[in-house]
């Protein structure tokens, strides 16, 4: 070999040589630098809320149906579905769906087979008659009205005829329904609950229905027998007068089981728990937010209820942001305390 080739084949190993060290050294300049980027602590942009003192309420939701009230301790049943004392025929039909009746009226009228309606009203009169001129017993007269009464429907109270099943020709018997007549100013809202739900109703409570128009009612009784069908327990609640809600209506409503009145509350989406039901916040002190385990209580809203050593009114913590956020960390506060949620149930 020529010494000039072998001149110029140490040239180029060496140029390559110089090539692969500098290639090594800008390679560990930046690893380098990202080791620095790596070291620079993250600055996490998120928004707060204040805790805050407030009364805060349980609730049982529930749904349930629209009917007359039940009778209760000095007020009779608000009417309800009626059939005929007796079997027989309708003779006369004195009303249509939808007219106001007063307690007592006749609505339909009966024959049997053994008198007429017609015959048996002539009767009481007669009898009547009779008795006032000493010439029957008061006996006789009371059998003459306790006859006629087997051959009539009356209206148990005043109210509106809502249903009318009977037409003058056709056969009926105490099994069949005739009419329905319903005080429209005495309803309530009735419903079945799961027994293991209804531990804490109590009668008193209060009975908030979710209608275009809200309502509030009283729970009036919680039946102390569990359905053996089912497994639940009847319950209703006494509307106030003057709703728009018809008997039928199929309402949703929740009743207020308990209240803490003065509990410490956060805004709710700064309350995160994780798969084994432990709750924590993240609470902010200046540009630092740090988890802090808490007990959650009640929720109501937006709000829940939470108590932790420490804690107190006025306390930030991280709202937008705080599911995932890390134990301790820099944070960038994108709004302030006054800019969160004030829709609080009752603010102390």
């Amino acid at each position: 070999m020529k010494p000039k080739q072998i001149i110029i084949g140490v040239i180029i190993v060496i140029c390559v040589g110089l090539g692969v060290f500098a290639l090594i050294k800008m390679r560990g300049s930046g690893g380098d630098d990202e080791s620095s980027d790596e070291n620079v602590p993250s600055i996490i942009p998120v928004q707060v809320g204040a805790l805050k003192r407030m009364t805060l309420h349980q609730y049982l939701n529930a749904y349930g149906v629209i009917e007359a009230a039940p009778a209760t301790i000095g007020q009779p049943a608000a009417g309800g579905i009626l059939a005929a004392p007796q079997a027989g025929v309708v003779a006369r039909v004195n009303v249509i769906a939808g007219q106001t009746v007063s307690k007592g009226d006749v609505l339909v009228e009966l024959d049997s087979p053994s008198a007429t309606y017609n015959y048996a009203k002539q009767e009481v009169g007669r009898q009547q008659q009779l008795f006032k001129q000493q010439n029957t017993s008061l006996k006789n007269v009371q059998d003459a009205e306790a006859q006629l009464a087997s051959l009539q429907v009356v209206a148990p109270v005043s109210g509106i005829v809502t249903e009318l099943n009977a037409k003058p020709g056709q056969a009926v018997d105490v099994n069949t329904p005739v009419a329905e007549v319903i005080d429209m100013d005495h309803l309530a809202v009735s419903a079945r609950i799961p027994s293991a739900q209804a531990g804490d109703l109590q009668t008193g409570q209060e009975v908030q229905l979710s209608t275009e128009t809200p309502v509030t009612a009283s729970l009036s009784f919680v039946s102390p027998r569990v359905s053996s069908d089912d497994g639940t327990v009847a319950i209703w609640a006494s509307l106030p007068m003057g709703t728009a809600l018809k008997p039928g209506d199929f309402v949703q409503f929740r009743i207020v089981t308990a209240t803490h009145t003065n509990c410490l509350a956060a805004p709710a989406e700064s309350v995160v728990t994780d798969d084994d039901g432990n709750s924590t916040v993240a609470l902010v002190s200046g540009n630092q937010a740090t988890q802090t385990n808490v007990v959650a209580g009640f929720r109501e809203d937006d709000w829940v209820e939470v108590s932790a050593p420490g804690l107190k009114e006025g306390d930030s913590v991280v709202t937008v942001g705080a599911y995932g956020l890390p134990d301790t960390t820099q944070i960038k506060i994108v709004n302030s305390s006054d800019d969160s949620a004030t829709n609080s149930p009752d603010a102390q």
